[in-house]
């Protein structure tokens, strides 16, 4: 079973169980991440704005154009900016890291 390391807004780590093909924000909200996901992981809001760790940010797909567009939207936003409900869990992110802005 993959694992996804949130830092959280404090710096605090929380280490957090996934399961294959859940969307990061699922993976958030089933383990007490504070995170919003406001549109209920529809793209419609980018509250599930999470930054990704350079080292893993290569690894993801490129987001679609409508998740650029989206994240033009959220505050704090980097060049390693990525929302949550468009990553989905593979075996190939376990230990991938993330922060909440």
């Amino acid at each position: 079973m993959p694992h996804i390391i949130f830092i959280e807004e404090n710096g605090m780590e929380k280490k957090a169980p996934a399961e294959l093909g859940q969307t990061i924000l699922e993976v958030a909200r089933a383990n007490n991440v504070n995170i919003e996901g406001a549109c209920g992981g529809n793209m419609a809001c980018a509250t599930c704005h999470l930054v990704v760790m350079k080292k893993w940010y290569d690894s993801l797909p490129r987001p679609s154009d409508d998740e650029s567009d989206m994240l033009e939207l959220a505050s704090g936003l980097t060049l390693t900016s990525r929302l949550g409900c468009q990553i989905q869990v593979t075996e190939e992110l376990d230990g991938i890291i993330l922060s909440l802005p």
